[in-house]
C-alpha cells in the first residue's frame, strides 16, 4: 500500500512539473501529435486498438482497462527543422529563403498513472502534449513585420478518466480533457494597423497569453475470436476554450483558438502470442475552428479583418490518419516496435503565406521502438521517429494586396522518446 501511495505521490509531483516544463512544440499531423506514449510512438503512434501502457487513455480511455495498475514517465527530444522560401515577390528584399530554426530543440514530458478501483472499474490520470507549433526565424520578414517572425502555441492535456469493463471482452472509457494552451507571436507589424486588424495593438509582440478549456473522450474497445482481434472507436468533442485576449486583433472572432474535434477507429490483431499488428485511422476537423480553418481570402477578397468573426486563419483543411504498427515480442524481456505514419496535407498550396509561421507539411513519418522489461518486472521504453522533408509549393500564395509573389514551405523532423514504467 505505501509502495502504491509513494508513486502517486511521486506521479503528483511530476504532472506539476510537467506542466511547469511544457515549453515545447509538435507539429506532426498538422499539430496533433502522431502518437500518444513512447510505445505508441515507436509503433506509428497506434493506440485506439492497441493499449501499451497508461498514455492510452490519451488515444482510447477504454483501453485503460487493459494495461493494469502501473505509472509511466517519459520525455521526447524533439527536433524540427522548417524553412520558408518566398519567391517573385515585387519587393526584392523580401525574396529569398528564411530559416525557422532560431530555436530547434525540445523537450516533451508525458505521465500517466492506472489503477483498478474495482472488479469492473479503472481509474488514471494523464498528461501529455497534443502538439503545438513553434517557429522562430533568424531574421525579420519583409511581408510580415520588422523584427524577426514566429510563433509559440503549446497545447497540454492533464486528463482524469475512467473506463469500465462491460463483460469479459467489452470496455468503454471516459476521459475529461482538461486543456491548457499557451501562445506568443512576433514579427508581424505589417497587419497591426486599422484596416488589417479590428484591434490594432493585440496582434504581435505582446508576450505569452494563455487560454484554458474542457472536452469530453469516449472511447469503445472490443476483443472477438479468443481475443485474437481487438476493435476501437474514440471520439473527442471540439473543446472551446478561453480567448486570447493579447491576441484578439490576430485570430478571428476576438482571439478564440478552440481546439479541434478528432475521432477514429483502430483494429489489432495477434498473428500469434508474440506478434500483433494494428492500424488506426484518425480524422482531425482544423477547419472547424475558424483560427486555423479560414482562408486568407476572407481578407484578401472579402475583406474582413483580423480578429474578426469571418476574419482570416491559417486556411487548414481536415486531415486524415492512416497509422500502421508492429509489435513483437522477442522474448520474455525484449520487445521490438515498428510502424509508419501518414497524414494528408492540411495546408493547400494558395494559403502558404499565413503558414510561414506555421509550416506543417511534414505527412510521412518512420518510427522504431523497442521495451525491456527489468528484473523488478519495471519496464525502460525508447521510440525514435523520423518525418520525412516535405515541401508545399505556394501557388499565387501571396495576394496581390500584399504585392504578390509565392511561399514555399519546407519542413522534417525527428523525434528520440525515453520512458520508464513501474509496474504496481
Amino acid at each position: 500500500m505505501k509502495k502504491a501511495q509513494d508513486f502517486t505521490y511521486t506521479g503528483l509531483a511530476i504532472l506539476l512539473m510537467a506542466l511547469w516544463a511544457a515549453d515545447n512544440a509538435y507539429a506532426t499531423d498538422g499539430y496533433f501529435s502522431h502518437g500518444y506514449g513512447v510505445r505508441a510512438q515507436g509503433a506509428g503512434g497506434v493506440g485506439i486498438a492497441l493499449p501499451q501502457d497508461s498514455l492510452v487513455a490519451a488515444s482510447n480511455p477504454a483501453g485503460l482497462s487493459l494495461v493494469g495498475d502501473r505509472l509511466d514517465i517519459g520525455a521526447s527530444w524533439f527536433r524540427p527543422q522548417r524553412e520558408a522560401e518566398i519567391e517573385n515577390s515585387p519587393a526584392p528584399s523580401a525574396n529569398g529563403k528564411y530559416s525557422g530554426d532560431e530555436r530547434e530543440h525540445f523537450i516533451i514530458p508525458e505521465i500517466g498513472y492506472s489503477k483498478r478501483v474495482s472488479d469492473v472499474t479503472t481509474a488514471g490520470i494523464s498528461v501529455y502534449g497534443n502538439g503545438g507549433m513553434n517557429t522562430s526565424y533568424d531574421r525579420a520578414i519583409p511581408l510580415l513585420g520588422n523584427t524577426r517572425a514566429g510563433v509559440d502555441l503549446i497545447q497540454v492535456f492533464v486528463k482524469p478518466t475512467l473506463s469500465w469493463q462491460l463483460s469479459p471482452t467489452q470496455y468503454v472509457g471516459l476521459g475529461l480533457n482538461i486543456a491548457y494552451q499557451r501562445f506568443e507571436a512576433k514579427g508581424l507589424q505589417n497587419f497591426d494597423a486599422p484596416g488589417f486588424s479590428q484591434a490594432p495593438g493585440n496582434v504581435t509582440n505582446r508576450g505569452h497569453d494563455s487560454s484554458y478549456g474542457v472536452g469530453l473522450h469516449l472511447g469503445w474497445l472490443g476483443q472477438f475470436f479468443d481475443e485474437r482481434l481487438t476493435l476501437g472507436a474514440s471520439y473527442q468533442s471540439k473543446i472551446s476554450t478561453t480567448r486570447f485576449d493579447k491576441y484578439r486583433g490576430l485570430f478571428a472572432e476576438d482571439g478564440d483558438f478552440d481546439i479541434p474535434e478528432n475521432y477514429g477507429v483502430g483494429v489489432a490483431f495477434k498473428i500469434n502470442p508474440s506478434w500483433t499488428i494494428a492500424s488506426d485511422i484518425q480524422r482531425i476537423r482544423y477547419s472547424n475552428v475558424d483560427s486555423i480553418g479560414n482562408s486568407l481570402s476572407k481578407f484578401a477578397v472579402e475583406g474582413n479583418a483580423l480578429g474578426s468573426d469571418q476574419g482570416p486563419g491559417f486556411g487548414w483543411r481536415d486531415v486524415t490518419v492512416y497509422k500502421l504498427g508492429t509489435v513483437f515480442a522477442v522474448n520474455s524481456q525484449l520487445t521490438l516496435r515498428a510502424g509508419y505514419n501518414h497524414t494528408t496535407q492540411p495546408i493547400p498550396r494558395g494559403e502558404t503565406l499565413f503558414n510561414i509561421l506555421a509550416p506543417a507539411v511534414v505527412q510521412d513519418h518512420l518510427t522504431l521502438g523497442a521495451s525491456w522489461k527489468l528484473a523488478n518486472n519495471d519496464e525502460i521504453s525508447f521510440s525514435y521517429v523520423h518525418a520525412f522533408e516535405n515541401k508545399v509549393n505556394g501557388n499565387n500564395s501571396i495576394p496581390a494586396a500584399f504585392g504578390g509573389g509565392d511561399v514555399n514551405l519546407k519542413m522534417h523532423q525527428d523525434t528520440l522518446g525515453i520512458a520508464y514504467s513501474w509496474i504496481l
